[in-house]
């Protein structure tokens, strides 16, 4: 196999997995990071059983999956404890589960496996913020080389390959035809990490809890498990760990912390009890971080020699929760069409976009259609919800399909299904 000269741009999910996994065929890599000192920070995220199928390959599953916390179900009650949504995994298939985790647990896996290998130079500090075409180098077309330019215009590379993996606020230009669409949108969430009340033998500590009021209040408690190693003290067993996310809407904020905390916690009460042990953990409202949310639209993810991966190819709100699993999947995909087109890159990356398609299409569509249901100023959309969803988790062909969105399998709209390998 021909080797590469790949810049990624972004040390997040997509862009260290990727790193890892074309290093490995022999690649040279050099990452790129706008943080000087990245670390693992950031809420819990749910790895869904494509995710965990990728870092089987990457050889991290075991680690990964030893510091979160298994998911056997989930469970969307009313306030009036009326289940709207209620799936397991072993519906799907024996075996089957997520993981609820830190997202800082995974960030350490997959960075520092970056680290560690010394095909990869990783350069800190450095945000790229647009792409130009390198002069022609040692006998090769132009167009087959871009240079990686920073925001004090100072070049870098140059690259054959560009992997954009720089989130979907990523500011840089190809330069190229290509569109590519990003716009925030409404939506948001209130997150708050905090310890476990329950152990892990409780099946309560083994589902992932949402309590919605019509698409006006929604709140989510997800088990979490242990902290990123780095960020463990030496002088007690790391807590088990619960995430808390209440959505919000951007412009909203302001108006909830001028309300307090108290009167926030009241209607968090008023959904459910299932969140005392968590809220008394909460004293300040400086402790409950915002997160916004995005819409990145692509026809395609690749250009020329640059190709788009993770949330910056096609970001969307978490109402499905599969932004790292997506952007692993991507990380793999990627991989596998250079492995199996060597010495075409023009041919590899368009296998990439043909075979993210069905896929893509699928998550990003079914989150549009979602998002307004459980987050929105319709009301009666929530009340179409409420009725409509139970109704459809009577039905085991409807069942069966919200549950293989869960696991973030459904390749395309009609039926197919991405092929996993996961350990006995």
């Amino acid at each position: 196999m021909r080797a590469l000269d790949v810049g990624i741009i972004g040390c997040g999910t997509a862009g260290s997995a990727a790193a890892v996994f074309l290093a490995r065929a022999g690649h040279r890599v050099t990452l790129y990071e706008r943080v000087p000192s990245p670390g693992p920070v950031g809420a819990g995220i749910t790895l869904q059983p494509t995710g965990l199928h990728v870092l089987c390959r990457l050889g991290l599953y075991d680690h990964v999956v030893s510091r979160g916390a298994r998911i056997d179900r989930l469970l969307c009650e009313s306030r009036r404890r009326k289940p709207i949504v209620d799936l397991t995994y072993e519906t799907a298939g024996e075996g089957l589960f997520g993981v609820g985790l830190h997202r800082g647990v995974l960030f350490e896996a997959l960075f520092g496996s970056a680290q560690r290998d010394p095909r990869i130079a990783i350069r800190t500090g450095v945000e790229i913020v647009d792409l130009a075409r390198a002069e022609a180098l040692a006998g090769k077309a132009p167009s087959r080389w871009s240079w990686l330019v920073d925001v004090e215009r100072r070049r870098h590379g140059p690259h054959e390959l560009v992997v954009v993996a720089d989130g979907a606020r990523s500011a840089r230009d190809d330069t190229s035809t290509e569109q590519r669409a990003s716009r925030r949108i409404p939506g948001g969430a209130l997150w708050f990490v905090g310890r476990e009340p329950r152990g892990p033998e409780d099946a309560r500590s083994r589902t992932l809890r949402q309590v919605v009021d019509g698409n006006q209040a929604f709140l989510g408690l997800l088990p979490t498990g242990l902290l990123p190693s780095s960020l463990e003290s030496s002088l007690s067993p790391s807590p088990r760990l619960v995430s808390l996310f209440w959505s919000i809407r951007g412009d909203r904020v302001a108006a909830w912390r001028e309300a307090g905390l108290e009167a926030w916690k009241a209607s968090v009460r008023e959904l459910t009890d299932e969140a005392e042990p968590v809220l008394d953990q909460i004293l300040d409202e400086e402790q409950l971080l915002y997160a916004g949310y995005h819409d990145v639209v692509m026809h395609r993810w690749h250009t020329r020699n640059v190709v788009y991966l993770g949330d910056a190819a096609h970001a969307t709100s978490p109402q499905l929760g599969q932004g790292c699993n997506l952007a692993l999947w991507d990380a793999m995909e990627l991989y596998d069409c250079i492995d199996r087109e060597p010495r075409d890159l023009a041919a590899a990356l368009a296998c990439y976009s043909r075979r993210r398609a069905d896929h893509l299409a699928f998550y990003q569509t079914a989150t549009r259609l979602l998002t307004p249901f459980f987050q929105g100023d319709a009301e009666l959309l929530g009340h179409l919800r409420d009725v409509a969803m139970p109704l459809m988790g009577k039905v085991s062909v409807f069942k069966r399909m919200m549950t293989l969105s869960m696991l973030g399998v459904m390749d395309g709209f009609f039926g197919r299904t991405l092929k996993l390998r996961l350990p006995a």
